[in-house]
């Protein structure tokens, strides 16, 4: 017989002794004293944690929010401005979006956020997971707040034995029966607090876990076996080359990515085509004469859903070369600076160590 589903008061209760302090989170103590969140804030730190850790999240939101600290301040910046301070955070389509989002919330809503679901969906880059979240946390409405940690948290409590990511609807219909219609922002981030620091996807600390005794996953001793997993399918392989021209006086040639596509608007060096055939041909000429030589190892990067193998190819030019059309040179002092994205940061640093080290 299962067990009953466990009460949301006492993981508020946690919640507020315990609740991790976050550069873009209202704390429970200022939260009950009337400080209200910034949806700003909620909305930047939603678009950044996609699929990246708060660890990896803090300096670039710290750096955002110094830069720009309200939206009206984004939605007026450059996007190559914004695509140079996100690069290295990965997943770039969120940067474009991010800066769609800003533009359409300063010029059609006044420069304030829709306060409910719905009203969020109508903005780039808010799917159903960050409309959920913004809403809850920035506003107090009632959502069911999903993500990996909760998804690890429900799996565990319920024994959920369907597999990720089929779960989903059944995951989503118990956060909804769990959410309270008082504090809901406050217990969707207890959730995600408690999925991030107790409920852990390896070695859970149970006995800390305010729902513990309610646990279907702890009492049969199966913790670690949720959430249950469809087989992963063998990450399929893409080569290409890669040309680095380095300028006698330190620049780098540089292009720009399509709008549309993988890294889409990003800075990298010119290159080949990706292609599932080991045996591509890097393209001839190279993109300005000069004396190329192939690096020995090659630069090896892997996206969601390929594993990418580039060949490397340097030259040293002279200073006098020009760039052709659609490329520019890089200053030496400024490439780091460039919107390069970690796979071109990787073949910079290959050619020229040191050169596209992060300035972060």
């Amino acid at each position: 017989m299962p067990l009953p589903l466990p009460d949301a008061r006492d993981l508020l209760a946690w919640y507020d002794r315990h609740a991790r302090r976050l550069p873009w989170r209202v704390s429970p103590e200022d939260r009950a004293l009337g400080v209200l969140p910034d949806p700003y804030r909620v909305w930047l730190s939603e678009i950044m944690l996609q699929q990246t850790t708060v660890t990896a999240v803090k300096s670039y939101f710290d750096a955002f929010t110094a830069r720009w600290p309200r939206l009206v301040d984004l939605a007026a910046a450059e996007r190559d401005d914004v695509m140079k301070a996100w690069a290295g955070l990965g997943y770039y389509s969120r940067a474009r979006n991010l800066k769609a989002c800003a533009d359409a919330v300063a010029s059609l809503h006044g420069g304030r956020f829709p306060d409910t679901e719905e009203g969020l969906r109508t903005l780039p880059g808010i799917g159903a997971y960050t409309a959920a979240a913004i809403a809850a946390i920035a506003f107090d409405r009632r959502a069911a707040v999903v993500d990996g940690n909760v998804e690890r948290v429900i799996t565990r409590i319920r024994a959920v034995e369907t597999p990720l990511p089929n779960a989903k609807p059944i995951i989503r219909e118990i956060v909804d029966g769990l959410t309270p219609a008082d504090r809901p922002g406050d217990f969707a981030q207890a959730m995600m607090d408690l999925g991030a620091t107790i409920c852990t996807p390896k070695r859970p600390a149970c006995g800390l876990c305010p729902w513990s005794s309610l646990c279907m996953a702890r009492e049969a001793g199966t913790q670690e076996t949720f959430p249950r997993k469809a087989a992963k399918k063998e990450r399929p392989v893409r080569y290409g080359a890669a040309f680095v021209a380095i300028r006698s006086d330190g620049a780098v040639l540089l292009r720009q990515r399509p709008d549309r596509g993988l890294l889409g608007g990003m800075t990298e060096v010119p290159g080949s085509e990706w292609s599932p055939d080991r045996d591509v041909v890097a393209p001839t000429p190279p993109p300005v004469p000069g004396e190329w030589r192939r690096l020995p190892q090659p630069v090896e990067h892997t996206f969601t859903h390929f594993h990418l193998v580039l060949t490397v190819h340097a030259a040293e030019v002279d200073a006098a070369v020009d760039a052709p059309i659609g490329t520019w040179w890089s200053p030496a002092e400024t490439t780091s600076g460039e919107a390069l994205p970690s796979v071109m940061r990787k073949v910079v640093e290959a050619a020229v160590p040191g050169l596209a080290k992060r300035r972060r």
